[in-house]
């Protein structure tokens, strides 16, 4: 389990293809003070499962599956990915409940600014705009970031000055993906209504 706060910015060394999975190394440094292998860790928001530690990389497994249902099979070498250790039962919770579970890719319609605010305008399937709820949580890319507004099919997110400093949504544009996952919360309440 995560807080969507976004604890570095590594970079995607190399990506090696096997039969039935991706060898995924991204640079880091600060995420590697303290994990080891088989800690859990956020990957553009994807929970991973740390598979080896080099001295500056990580390295993990990246089944097909996930490749195919997240933003992590368009990876490139030398992009940007937001980086985040698995939650200390000790720890603050500063975002949001996480859990690393994409619920659909995401597509940036619009990066404006609206009275010197930056907002993004992400565009998602409408049968998932049910879990999108004004003031409620999302993650985006694994940012814990907060709905101001939605739409039949998009919804709107302000994006701090120091959110935009330390994640990959300053590399972000308009036809750019990104992992969306809802909060548990508005999924548990919504799905206990059926």
């Amino acid at each position: 389990m995560f807080t969507g706060i976004v604890e570095e910015v590594g970079t995607v060394n190399k990506i090696s293809p096997r039969k039935d999975l991706v060898i995924l190394e991204i640079e880091a440094k600060k995420i590697l003070e303290d994990v080891q292998r088989g800690d859990s860790i956020a990957v553009d928001g994807v929970c991973l499962t740390l598979s080896e530690k080099k001295p500056k990389t990580l390295v993990f497994e990246v089944m097909n599956y996930t490749l195919k249902n997240t933003t992590l099979g368009y990876l490139k070498v030398m992009q940007k990915v937001n980086l985040e250790r698995s939650l200390k039962i000790q720890d603050r919770i500063s975002g949001h409940f996480v859990l690393g579970h994409i619920d659909c890719i995401g597509l940036i319609r619009k990066r404006a600014y609206q009275g010197g605010n930056l907002y993004f305008e992400i565009l998602i399937p409408k049968e998932s705009m049910k879990y999108c709820l004004p003031k409620g949580s999302v993650a985006v890319d694994g940012i814990s970031l907060t709905i101001a507004k939605t739409t039949a099919y998009t919804f709107t997110v302000y994006i701090l000055p120091c959110t935009l400093e330390n994640t990959t949504l300053f590399y972000k544009n308009p036809s750019s993906k990104v992992n969306i996952e809802f909060d548990i919360l508005a999924k548990a309440v919504l799905n206990i209504k059926k």
